[in-house]
């Protein structure tokens, strides 16, 4: 069968995450936009309805979707990351529900760092708090590319457009300060679903879109890294078919794109092998394809008889990665023993491990303001810090800021193989010379 040509459009799919302080109404909005849009099932509305949670005046506890360990309904907040799936008929949607304690800031890290989306809530009583703050910046770290801001409980304080014209006022004095270009902010009320799924006859000077409106339209088909072909080999597809020839001698190379588009006829590099050479074949679950773009799964056959291996990568001749045994970094801790210098661990980056030393500790970060403090001695639990690492393999990877999936990796305690950390790459100081042949790593 010849290989169908296909246009790169972005997988319809948005992941987002909530994020805000105690109490901001977070898993309530979730809950209310699942049930407002009709995608729960009979079952979760029974066991709603049967639940001790129903209030006295017969309001059910919509928190309770989100909130599913014992000690999250007793204390009535979010300590583990929750996610939710739903759909309408525009768009399908993840949904991280994050914690909002400044002590599960590990959380929040580990929910919101696939996020395409971040919603930020604010209690219109207490306006933006510190928390607000904190979390509006590691969202800037993390380079989620969409804002929203939430002023919640509007109802509380009237449906006042002065207090929701004052909050935005305070985001606006620091966001200018963060790497987030595309923010909209929209009064609601998660409790009574006012401008959540279907627009609030209270908020007459609000023009934009309900919550669920935005989420729906957002442009997210820019966010992913189109501009140089990253593919770490997940494994060696060989089916070796007793019945069909064209299998019996079939050997690909198969994982998810992580940057860029291929095609057949492209030149890639091989990685560690350091030879050149030509896509022959590109397949899909699907079947043939002409090209594929990221974040395709795919299967890609060379011309040449190359030796990969789950960890390898391929890359394609522009826009080069880095490729480096000493990295610098940014972390968040996760562990409740300090990050020392001098401790060796695991490091996860794509499909490779490699094992890696802790040479230095740079600084920690003060993600209120986004400022480094002066190195410390160690990093606690939730601390955020720059570090510096030396691998025992070069690593090929890209800046964070550059490609969220090539830039970014995990730190595993050997013993234990606790994952200890999570970590995001600086850019690389020298980039791969693709017209080299004899490049090795």
């Amino acid at each position: 069968m010849a290989p169908v040509s296909r246009i790169p459009v972005p997988v319809d799919i948005l992941r987002f995450n909530t994020c805000g302080s105690v109490d901001d109404g977070k898993s309530t909005l979730i809950g209310r936009l699942l049930y407002d849009s009709k995608s729960l099932m009979e079952d979760q509305l029974e066991a709603l309805e049967r639940s001790a949670d129903i209030t006295g005046g017969g309001q059910i506890n919509l928190a309770n979707l989100t909130d599913g360990l014992r000690a999250e309904r007793e204390q009535g907040i979010t300590i583990d990351v929750a996610y939710r799936y739903f759909a309408t008929p525009r768009r399908k949607f993840i949904i991280a529900d994050t914690p909002g304690h400044v002590q599960y800031t590990r959380n929040m890290v580990t929910g919101a760092s696939t996020a395409n989306l971040s919603v930020v809530l604010v209690d219109a009583r207490h306006g933006v708090i510190e928390q607000s703050r904190r979390h509006t910046a590691i969202a800037s770290l993390l380079r989620i590319p969409h804002l929203v801001v939430a002023v919640n409980k509007m109802d509380l304080v009237g449906w006042s457009e002065a207090r929701f014209l004052e909050i935005r006022a305070q985001f606006e004095e620091f966001l200018p300060r963060l790497a987030i270009k595309d923010v909209k902010f929209i009064p609601l009320s998660a409790l009574t679903g006012d401008n959540v799924v279907t627009a609030s006859p209270h908020t007459p000077w609000y023009s934009g879109p309900t919550l669920l409106g935005h989420l729906e339209s957002v442009h997210i088909a820019s966010d992913w890294n189109l501009d140089g072909f990253r593919l770490p080999v997940q494994w060696v597809n060989r089916p070796n078919s007793p019945t069909d020839a064209a299998l019996h001698d079939f050997r690909g190379f198969s994982g998810q794109i992580a940057g860029g588009i291929v095609r057949t006829g492209q030149k890639v590099l091989a990685l560690p092998a350091g030879m050149m050479s030509t896509v022959k074949q590109l397949w899909t679950y699907d079947g043939p394809v002409a090209e594929a773009f990221c974040p395709q799964s795919v299967t890609v056959v060379l011309a040449d008889d190359i030796d990969l291996s789950r960890g390898s990568m391929l890359i394609g001749l522009d826009h080069p990665p880095g490729a480096a045994t000493d990295l610098q970094a940014r972390l968040c801790w996760m562990h409740p023993r300090p990050l020392q210098a001098g401790k060796k661990y695991l490091l996860k980056h794509t499909t490779h491990t490699v094992q890696c030393l802790v040479t230095d500790i740079v600084s920690k970060l003060d993600v209120a303001s986004l400022e480094g403090r002066e190195a410390p001695s160690g990093l606690a639990m939730n601390d955020l810090g720059e570090v510096r690492l030396k691998t025992a393999r070069p690593l090929v990877f890209d800046g964070y800021e550059t490609n969220r999936l090539t830039g970014s990796f995990i730190l595993i305690e050997p013993g234990t193989n606790a994952t200890v950390a999570a970590g995001m790459l600086l850019p690389p100081r020298e980039t791969v010379k693709p017209e080299s042949a004899d490049y090795v790593i």
